[in-house]
């Protein structure tokens, strides 16, 4: 039994979330999240009934979704503009009801994002995004779903110390960290020390391997990504299975995840079976 959770995000193009999972199923996988786009999994086009289908297959499966990662391309809870901060809470409300109707816990959200020519200050930054969430929190905790913030290199909280700062001030169960260590080794965190540090705000980890030039998400030990310390860090800490790998590759995608999980059992991951 495979405990680590997979990214469907390969087949953002491809095809539809339900059916990447029927295949990945078919190879031993069984616990998914899943990317948020358009015509991957996108709420606004998934009616009431599809949603029961999708539910079904995923029970027929014995499958299950962990996150829904709501995304930050599209949508800003920092946005200056006030009528666009309740886009991107409404969109994010279509996404924690579909978390509800398919029995999923967490629910992936970015904290937004700044124009990078003459940027809004950070104060006045935090002050819309925390105005977002207080209408969301409520949301979530209503669907029994935790919000889990990502460190992402374009956003106004690119660090784990930023995202630490967030969880504090906000300070609910409900709301914690995703930590992808390919996002923090990129800006040049080191992301064993941090998860070590900080594993108390972190609900996920998100892994995959990057350089410090290009930032990617990338097959494991092609990067910077220390992955003997990292497997031991996760050991102490949260676990395999609030572990999600990452890796965005098109082209085979199944044989970039098994040839993951050998790569990271030379590593020393102990990953079940």
């Amino acid at each position: 039994m495979n405990q680590m959770i997979i990214n469907t995000f390969s087949y953002l193009w491809s095809s539809t979330a339900i059916d990447a999972i029927g295949e990945l199923v078919d190879n031993g996988y069984k616990t998914f999240e899943v990317p948020v786009s358009s015509p991957h999994c996108w709420p606004d086009e998934i009616t009431g009934s599809e949603r029961s289908v999708t539910y079904a297959r995923l029970n027929e499966y014995g499958a299950k979704i962990r996150s829904l990662n709501a995304g930050g391309y599209d949508i800003n809870l920092a946005s200056p503009g006030a009528n666009m901060r309740r886009k991107s809470v409404e969109h994010i409300k279509q996404v924690i009801d579909l978390a509800e109707a398919w029995d999923v816990p967490e629910v992936v959200i970015s904290p937004g994002t700044r124009r990078p020519m003459i940027s809004p200050s950070l104060e006045k930054t935090y002050g819309w995004m925390y105005e977002s969430l207080e209408n969301l929190i409520p949301l979530a905790k209503q669907a029994g779903a935790r919000l889990l913030f990502e460190n992402t290199p374009y956003c106004f909280t690119p660090t784990i110390q930023d995202l630490v700062g967030v969880v504090s001030s906000i300070n609910d169960d409900s709301v914690k960290i995703v930590y992808d260590v390919a996002n923090a080794a990129y800006i040049g965190e080191d992301p064993v020390q941090s998860l070590l540090s900080h594993h108390g705000s972190i609900g996920l980890v998100h892994i995959s391997d990057t350089g410090t030039e290009t930032w990617g998400h990338d097959p494991i030990g092609t990067g910077v990504i220390d992955w003997n310390g990292l497997g031991k860090a996760v050991q102490e800490t949260c676990g395999v299975n609030n572990v999600v790998l990452e890796i965005i590759r098109e082209e085979n995608p199944v044989q970039e995840f098994n040839k993951a999980m050998q790569d990271l059992k030379n590593n020393g991951w102990d990953l079940g079976h």
